[in-house]
Order: structure tokens, then C-alpha cells, then sequence
């Protein structure tokens, strides 16, 4: 095992419990239930729960208190109880959404396309941060790094989040393939941290040698934790893809589709939702269309071609 392998594991078990598996030049990071200290599951559902979930990759761990405020409030606004659940993994959260397990999802890109276009699961908001509701890929690297794009990271050690993610997987694999590369060969150690939080504090501490991130979680952490983004630096940045949006599945009751839209679209109105969204680092929730997310879709089109 190298020595940035074994630093990488001691940074994730700092936090929590997590568990290593090595394949060839693989290396998997899953820190099992991680997102939230306190997970309720209902093993039978009762009508009057709203039954939530989010993941770690996208939740940052410093801002997951904010997420349980705004569905707290959510389950108040809506005299309902809440089921938050969350999940490691963004198969795992599709299988409940497209299983009709869960009724709001809090979600990435490129999981949404794939729901939408398996079993037609629905947008119903999405975050506006900045003025817009489009985020970017960001490639970071220590701060001393000579690199200044893909090119210069051959035979170096690389972070991705998930394999279904869209900043932290689809977007550096495309851009691999349209140099006629594959992450496996081009880089000399690849690992999986599941949490984009973990791959920026992963740079910061030169246990990787780079990673691509969601850009709303390093400009959240840049404001938060600027001593671990301080570490890193930007050295590419991908187009504006559709925001990771707020989900429910396709048969969910249309009166109570209507009332969660009606919660997130006013949710700056009032002094609470505003406390929330100030804590979230999110302006407002807007309405958005699918074809928002055609540019995921022609990625991994392309990608399908390549093989």
C-alpha cells in the first residue's frame, strides 16, 4: 500500500468509520454512513411521512445541519413527519427513486438524467446560486503543483467522487477520451472518496494529487473552511452544466408534488427559509426543464461511442 493510499485512509477514518479495498490500481475509499449522524428509516411506510433523501457526495459534511433545518421545516410547513434517509452511494439513492421508495431526492446531474430517462423521475426545483442554476466540474491540485491541466497529470495519483457523478467522474472521463485516454492507464492511482468534501481535503493535504469537484461544494467550502481550499488550486474548468436539482418520482400524488414545489419556490420569502438558505449558500429554489441536463446526456453519449 503507498504511503498517500494509507494518509487518504487515515483522513476518512478521522471523520468516521470507513473501509479499503485495493484492485490492481483501483483503490475504493467508502466511508459507510457518513452524511448524517442520525438516519431514520421506516421499515413500513406510513401515508403521512415525506420520506427524503440526499447523499454524502453532494451534502457537504459541514453543511449537512442546514439540510436537516430545511426539511424540518419542510415536514412542519406540510404537517407531515419526516423520513430523512441518506445514502453513500448515488446508485443506491436511484434504486429508492426509481423504486418509488422515497418522495424528494436531493440529487446530482447525471443521476437525474439517468432516473428521468429509466423511469421518468421528475425535476421540482433547482437550487439558483450566484444568480444562476448551472455549476461546473473543477480540476484542483495541491497549490505547489507545476500542473496546469490534464496533460500534466500523467502517471499521477487521482481522486473521483463517484462513479455516477457528473463533475467528479463524467466530466475529467470525457475529457480523457477526447485526448484518446483512459483514466485507468493515464493515471497511476485512482480513488473513489465518494464525497466531494473528502476529494478537496484529500488535494489540500497532498494525499492525492489531484481531483475534479463539484464547484458549488469548493466555493461552499472556500467560504467555510478557506484554510483547506487554500491548499488547492483551479486549474481547469469545465462548461456550466444543469445544477444538481431537487427530484420526485413519477407517481408521486400530484397535490403533494404541488405542495413541495410551492414550499421550495417561496422558501426565501419568509425570515426562517431565508436563515436556511443563507446556510446553504443558495439564493433561492427556481423552476428548470429537462433539457437543462441535454449536455450530461450528449457526454455520456459520447463516452458510449468511444467503447
Amino acid at each position: 500500500m503507498s504511503r498517500n493510499i494509507f494518509l487518504l485512509l487515515t483522513l476518512l477514518c478521522g471523520c468516521f468509520l470507513g473501509c479499503l479495498q485495493k484492485e490492481q490500481s483501483i483503490v475504493t475509499i467508502d466511508p459507510a454512513k457518513t452524511a448524517a449522524p442520525t438516519v431514520q428509516v421506516l421499515s413500513v411506510h406510513n401515508p403521512n411521512t415525506l420520506r427524503v433523501a440526499l447523499t454524502s457526495v453532494i451534502t457537504p459534511r459541514a453543511g449537512y445541519s442546514y439540510y436537516k433545518m430545511l426539511v424540518e421545516y419542510l415536514g412542519e410547513k406540510l404537517g407531515r413527519e419526516i423520513s430523512l434517509l441518506t445514502r453513500e452511494k448515488y446508485a443506491e439513492l436511484n434504486a429508492l427513486l426509481n423504486a418509488e421508495k422515497i418522495d424528494l431526492a436531493f440529487i446530482c446531474g447525471q443521476p437525474y438524467v439517468d432516473a428521468h430517462d429509466a423511469t421518468g423521475v421528475q425535476l421540482l426545483v433547482v437550487p439558483q446560486v450566484r444568480g444562476f442554476a448551472r455549476y461546473q466540474s473543477y480540476l484542483i491540485v495541491p497549490t505547489d503543483s507545476p500542473a496546469k491541466g490534464f496533460a500534466d497529470l500523467r502517471g499521477k495519483s487521482f481522486a473521483f467522487t463517484d462513479p455516477d457523478s457528473n463533475s467528479g467522474w463524467l466530466v475529467p472521463t470525457v475529457e480523457l477520451a477526447r485526448m484518446k485516454l483512459r483514466p485507468e492507464s493515464f493515471f497511476s492511482n485512482i480513488t473513489y472518496t465518494y464525497a466531494h468534501d473528502l476529494s478537496i481535503k484529500a488535494v489540500a493535504q497532498k494525499l492525492v494529487d489531484s481531483a475534479t469537484v463539484d464547484s458549488l461544494i469548493w466555493d461552499y467550502l472556500h467560504t467555510t473552511e478557506p484554510e483547506v481550499t487554500g491548499n488547492t488550486k483551479i486549474i481547469w474548468k469545465s462548461p456550466r452544466y444543469g445544477i444538481p436539482p431537487v427530484v420526485v418520482p413519477k407517481g408521486l400524488d400530484p397535490k403533494l408534488k404541488e405542495e413541495l414545489q410551492h414550499f421550495f419556490l417561496n422558501l426565501h420569502m419568509d425570515v426562517r427559509g431565508r436563515a436556511i438558505l443563507k446556510g446553504m449558500m443558495i439564493e433561492k429554489f427556481v423552476l428548470e426543464k429537462d433539457s437543462a441536463y441535454d449536455s450530461i446526456r450528449a457526454m455520456k453519449k459520447f463516452l458510449r461511442e468511444q467503447n
